[in-house]
């Protein structure tokens, strides 16, 4: 009986599947969302690939799902209703934010509305110090007449952070203990359980983003779950988290915070690995689908992870250095920029008469004109089939039939004419603006971070990565592309190369030069404590389960921190010595400077990460992908002014052997390359298209 491995992934546009069996063989399938029930396409998708393919239930292995459940109920405000009990004083934290703002000169700009209204905000009487003292108790009756209040509004949660709560969380508990009381099922979180870390504003607004979405994604998971259950595909089901790992779907169904930015991490996770097959340690990943363009930082063989993010208060676009517009999450999460510029993003004409692409797109319904499903607003795919690049007659090797004429005509009136161009013209400009706009997700985490992209070889992946990843290239100075195989499915597919993975971190704030060495250490030990306890539950053994540390750390006064690894072993002072050094290494590498040896280093959070480790790699080395690209040809492709139409040979990526040189077209079932003219393409040995630009 044959073992499978699937790896699901839910975007605006599509949900991708792939299968991957013992042996290597790759089967796979792209789908239209059903958006009002993202569980729905998942469960008949696998049921029509097992139909087609003889798959039965019963040889499913594990499930992995990278899900946008999450985020989507914070970005449409569709959360639960949600209480909030927190101390005297500190009601309005969570409106007070920290005063950061992404647009500057922007005197309109209003903030996102508070997840939790004031009039659902209760507080107590009590006070913990900084140091975990009890300064004023907290009276049991004071807790049960703030949470009877949030009752009697007919709360769906309650979120409890009270200050000081990550230095000792007795009062935290004392109101858990009541909501468990009073109301034994409605869900409850605590700021001790969430993010046991200093900073008010970050704990309160991560315990909140938590208990808003719990109820919404607890809900998705369960019912995902029973539709899999009732097909008899009782395999485990595990979710992508936001840092890269997996984790089993009953603990992100009570840490869902841990899962919003869930679908973009699985591509990255997938990027990694297949560059460390090729030899390739530094990479730029982009991952372009139907809604959204996301890039992230492959650095040494590893992907960067940040401890802050915010979700909600529009795209990220132009600078990471603007925070402030949305919901933020103090949770580790692969370092990603997103922006809104994707297949499906409409291009328009703005009240100053300049073209635009996006941010507005039309999704999976009624999708790009050229789809025949109700869309009359041209996108950046309609522009890709007038300009010959997409298959004028069908995507997905047939499944997806296309209007060409219908993407001509979109433009041709919203566009073209109103602008004076020409329909090529006016084509390639929408996709040269699409391109400018996906830019500066790539700057925002490699110029942004001291990195320069010249530096790096672009990872290309999603239905329309590699359609841009030279234009995109050759703006930015990059020589080398790297598209890999099922590139257009490549985060479902980069699911199956992840780990069971679980964070766990803890406040410290000691000053390096001054601290104990033996009271770091015991932190760390009981954290990997920690790590060790939950993996074995996940069913790891003791030769499978691994913990590494890490720290943040700042100089003395700074706001914001740096990750640097910390050695395994007992933690003594040339420890401490050598933290200090790795820290100043990092500051440098990152800012272009260090301070000098008198300037005190503080450890201000202590990390550990869990890892459950497998008996073999996750992904054989050697792939076998079923052959469903579209018959060889040419067709006309416009390359813009210098080059003009050309008459553009469409291959398979296979038929590619040994190399050649651009214009040529590489159509696949779940994506399309654009070679441009002087651009070499060849096959690696891993099977990875690899195209490499001309010297400036």
């Amino acid at each position: 009986m044959k073992n499978y491995r699937i790896g699901v992934d839910i975007g605006g546009t599509f949900t991708d599947i792939v299968l991957l069996d013992d042996d290597g063989n790759v089967i796979s399938r792209k789908i239209s969302s059903s958006v009002e029930n993202y569980a729905r396409a998942i469960v008949e998708g696998l049921e029509s690939v097992f139909a087609e393919h003889g798959v039965a239930p019963r040889e499913v292995a594990e499930i992995m799902h990278g899900t946008t459940v999450a985020s989507n109920a914070i970005l449409e405000l569709a959360g639960a209703r949600v209480g909030l009990v927190t101390s005297k004083g500190f009601r309005d934290v969570l409106e007070l934010r920290n005063l950061r703002m992404p647009r500057l000169y922007d005197l309109t700009w209003e903030k996102p509305p508070p997840l939790v209204e004031r009039y659902l905000r209760t507080v107590v009487d009590e006070r913990v110090s900084a140091a975990g003292e009890v300064v004023r108790p907290l009276a049991r009756d004071d807790a049960a007449r703030a949470v009877r209040r949030l009752l009697d509004e007919g709360v769906e949660a309650i979120a409890v952070c009270l200050v000081n709560s990550y230095a000792n969380p007795v009062h935290e508990r004392v109101v858990a203990e009541v909501v468990r009381e009073l109301a034994p099922d409605l869900p409850c979180c605590t700021s001790f359980d969430v993010l046991p870390e200093i900073k008010e504003y970050e704990r309160t607004s991560t315990t909140v983003v938590n208990t808003y979405v719990l109820p919404i994604v607890e809900r998705y998971l369960n019912t995902l779950r029973t539709g899999l259950d009732a097909r008899d595909l009782r395999a485990p089901l595990l979710i992508m988290q936001s840092n890269g790992g997996l984790t089993p779907a009953a603990e992100a169904a009570t840490k869902p915070v841990n899962i919003v930015e869930s679908g973009p991490a699985a591509g990255v996770v997938g990027a990694r690995a297949v560059a460390r097959q090729s030899g390739l340690e530094n990479v730029i990943s982009f991952d372009m689908g139907g809604t959204t363009a996301k890039a992230s930082l492959v650095e040494r063989g590893e992907y960067t992870r940040t401890r802050e993010y915010s979700v909600g208060g529009g795209i990220m676009t132009g600078s990471r250095l603007l925070t402030g517009g949305g919901y933020l999450l103090n949770v580790p999460a692969i370092d990603l920029a997103e922006v809104g510029a994707g297949g499906g993003s409409i291009v328009h004409i703005d009240t100053g008469g300049s073209m635009q692409v996006g941010p507005r797109s039309a999704g999976a319904r009624p999708g790009p004109v050229c789809y025949g499903l109700g869309g009359t607003a041209p996108t950046v795919t309609d522009a890709g089939v007038a300009l010959g690049h997409l298959n004028p007659s069908f995507l997905c090797a047939g499944e997806l039939p296309i209007n060409a004429d219908a993407s001509r005509r979109a433009l041709e009136d919203t566009v073209a004419r109103p602008l004076g161009l020409t329909l090529e013209h006016a084509a390639w400009g929408a996709r040269q603006v699409a391109i400018a706009n996906m830019i500066r997700a790539i700057r925002a985490v490699s110029s942004e971070r001291g990195r320069d992209p010249r530096d790096y070889a672009l990872f290309a992946f999603g239905g329309n990565g590699a359609l841009f990843a030279t234009g995109m290239a050759e703006e930015l100075g990059m020589r080398t592309i790297v598209v890999p195989p099922a590139a257009g499915l490549f985060s479902a597919f980069g699911l199956l190369y992840a780990e069971i993975e679980h964070h766990y971190s803890r406040t410290v704030r000691r000053v390096l030069r001054d601290a104990d060495p033996a009271s770091i250490d015991a932190i760390y030990r009981d954290l990997e404590a920690q790590a060790d306890a939950q993996l074995a539950a996940d069913g790891f053994d003791t030769g499978h389960r691994a913990c590494t540390r890490t720290a943040m750390l700042h100089y003395q006064g700074q706001i914001y921190e740096l990750e640097v690894p910390v050695s395994t072993g007992r933690i003594d002072r040339a420890g401490l010595n050598a933290l200090t050094e790795s820290f100043g290494r990092e500051h440098a590498h990152t800012y272009g400077h260090r301070a000098g040896a008198e300037e005190p280093v503080e450890l201000v959070t202590a990390q550990v990460l869990g890892r459950g480790l497998g008996d073999r790699p996750r992904v054989p080395e050697r792939l076998r992908l079923a052959d469903r690209n579209a018959e060889s040809g040419s067709r006309r492709a416009y390359f813009g002014r210098m080059h003009g139409w050309i008459d553009t040979p469409v291959v398979a990526r296979a038929a590619l052997g040994g190399g050649g040189e651009g214009p040529c077209i590489v159509e696949e079932y779940d994506s399309t390359c654009l070679v441009p003219p002087g651009v070499r393409a060849t096959v690696d040995a891993s099977g990875n298209l690899v195209l490499t630009r001309p010297d400036p």
